[in-house]
Order: C-alpha cells, then structure tokens, then sequence
C-alpha cells in the first residue's frame, strides 16, 4: 500500500507546476491532500480528477482558504467528509476514507502562526483532538492520518530548533502535545519507525533561500495506529519538482485493503 501526502498551497496552484503529471507516476494507492484553496465547483478540468482514481474533495466554506482532498485507486467503501465539528469543517480541514478495517484520513491541522487568536483556535482544537485519536484508537481500526500537523515535535525536526521556541509549529505545548499522543503506544510517527538521514524536511519558508539552503521543518507526517506499526517499508520525501512550498511524502506499507 503506497499513500502520498501533500500540502498542495492551492491546488490550482501545484496543477500549474505539474503535480498531475508526477501523481501518475507514483502508482499511489491514495493521495491525501490539504490546502486545496478552491470550491469543488471550480476544479472541473479533468486534471482535478486524475484518471484511475476516484476522487472526494471537502472545501472549506471560505473560498480560496483551506480544503482537503482524497485521491483513491480503489473506491472507499464509505467517504467521510468533515469531523463532526462544525468549527473544523467549515474550514474544510478532515477527510476520511474507509475500506474494510483500514480508514484513510486527509488533515490539516490549523495554523497558528497568522495571529495569537489563530493558536489559540488551534490549542483548542488539539485539546478537542487528542482524546478523539485516543478514541479512534481503540475502536479496532487500522489508520493512516497523513497530512500537514502543522507542528514540529523534536529538534531534529527543524533546522533552526534554537530560533524558533517561541513559534508557533514548535512551541512547548504543541510538541508537549505529541508527545502525549504517541506515549501510550496507541498512534506512531510511521516516517520515525524507521532510521532517516539528518536535515529531512517536508515544508520550507518563501523568506531567503530558506529551500535551497534546506532550512526546513517536517511538519507533514503520517500517524498511524498500532496495527500499522510494523507494516512500514519505505519513506520517501520528493524534491526533485517543486509543486507548492511543501514537498510529498510517500510512505510504502505492507498492507493490503
């Protein structure tokens, strides 16, 4: 089972820089993206809705903000779109696939870096969220949440760690956060299971060189629950092709669905 994710900053957008194309290529069981930034009435060309794949795209209610998509070879026995939380879905942020036991969920969590009052729409979201992981842990589904978490949890994950403490993204409480949902042994980092080389990113700032100098975060990730934990085989992070100001990142699994 191969699973891609992507922060595609406007779908249009990464459609313009050949997305599509490299998609086609990849042999992907589902894509997950985020960040589509468009209404589902505006992505009518047949590019938007890749050949050999059955396509579910939840928008936010704002135009041109937020948005999350699933791309899917096989068609999900049950498609659902939004968490149930008025808030969350009117920004177009949690999509979920099922097929069988396995769900496949599209995510963006919320930014907080735009204002004070936007972490702390984000606190409360990950308040509201953990004991829903928590949940879905032990209902006796596999997942796969892959998409934009929108924090870095370890030093490891950013270049500058040191300058940035006070971010939003790395802030003590957000990583505080992850650490309290993979403690248990319920949800797992699937990119950390396995030995990475250093400096591996998946988001780069526009400011500087911040790209070509790989002055990153690894803020996209796939978690996965329990029953996924040792069916990783491969991670690969694509930068070959700039399509947004995210890279892809694709996860192999020994699973079949």
């Amino acid at each position: 089972m191969r699973i891609i994710t992507l922060n595609a900053n406007g779908i249009r957008a990464a459609e313009r820089k050949g997305v599509f194309p490299w998609f086609q290529t990849q042999n992907a069981d589902v894509i997950c993206i985020q960040e589509t930034k468009a209404q589902e009435s505006q992505l009518t060309a047949e590019a938007f809705h890749p050949e050999g794949y059955h396509c579910f795209y939840h928008d936010a209610v704002k135009k041109g903000y937020s948005g999350v998509a699933l791309y899917c070879k096989k068609q999900p026995d049950e498609v659902i779109k939004g968490i149930g939380w008025e808030d969350v879905d009117n920004e177009g942020r949690f999509i979920e696939a099922r097929f069988g036991s396995l769900s496949v969920i599209s995510l963006y969590l919320h930014s907080g870096s735009a204002s004070e009052e936007r972490q702390g729409v984000k606190f409360k979201f990950l308040e509201r969220f953990l004991p829903y992981l928590q949940a879905l842990a032990d209902n006796g589904r596999d997942y796969v949440i892959a998409g934009d978490w929108n924090i870095a949890h370890k030093e490891e994950d950013l270049k500058n760690w040191k300058g940035n403490k006070k971010n939003s993204g790395f802030l003590p409480e957000e990583r505080a956060w992850l650490d309290d949902l993979f403690i248990d042994g319920r949800w797992f980092d699937a990119f950390r299971l396995l030995e990475q080389q250093a400096d591996e990113y998946t988001w780069w700032s526009n400011r500087g060189q911040s790209w070509a100098k790989n002055v990153g975060w690894r803020i996209d990730y796939h978690i996965i629950s329990a029953g996924l934990k040792d069916k990783v085989q491969a991670t690969a992070t694509y930068k070959e092709q700039r399509f947004s100001d995210h890279a892809p990142l694709t996860i192999d699994y020994d699973y079949l669905f």
